[in-house]
């Protein structure tokens, strides 16, 4: 009897362990869950959310392009240029002037490093 309950809490532990996930990669799996989580907020600060313009689906155009693929087409420098500086490198036939140029001010560091994160998850 005694080794069954042990049976059953190793088990528990075991599956507990897993749900938690853990990472080895200095958190970035969490910053990045939670640039996906920002990502698709409705408002960010005083402006519509990204997810609001930009979709994650291929070939969905909501306002901006899509995002789908990002990380398989820039690198992070990449994105975060196109985060802060909108007009610095445009996609076709999208014109310029469409993102607002305020997300320096809106995000914190923290908030655009997980938003980073995130994007750089969509390959």
């Amino acid at each position: 009897m005694r080794k069954t309950i042990y049976f059953i809490l190793l088990i528990a532990l075991v599956f507990g362990l897993a749900a938690c996930g853990g990472s080895s990669s200095g958190g970035g799996d969490d910053a990045a869950a939670a640039g996906d989580k920002l990502f698709h907020q409705a408002v960010i600060g005083t402006q519509a959310g990204c997810g609001t313009c930009h979709s994650v689906t291929p070939d969905e155009v909501i306002v901006g392009p899509s995002l789908a693929g990002i990380a398989s087409r820039g690198d992070e420098a990449y994105i975060r240029e196109s985060i802060l500086d909108p007009e610095a490198k445009l996609v076709d036939g999208f014109p310029s002037g469409t993102m607002p140029q305020v997300w320096g001010d809106e995000l914190s560091d923290e908030q655009l490093d997980q938003i980073v994160a995130y994007l750089l998850t969509l390959k």
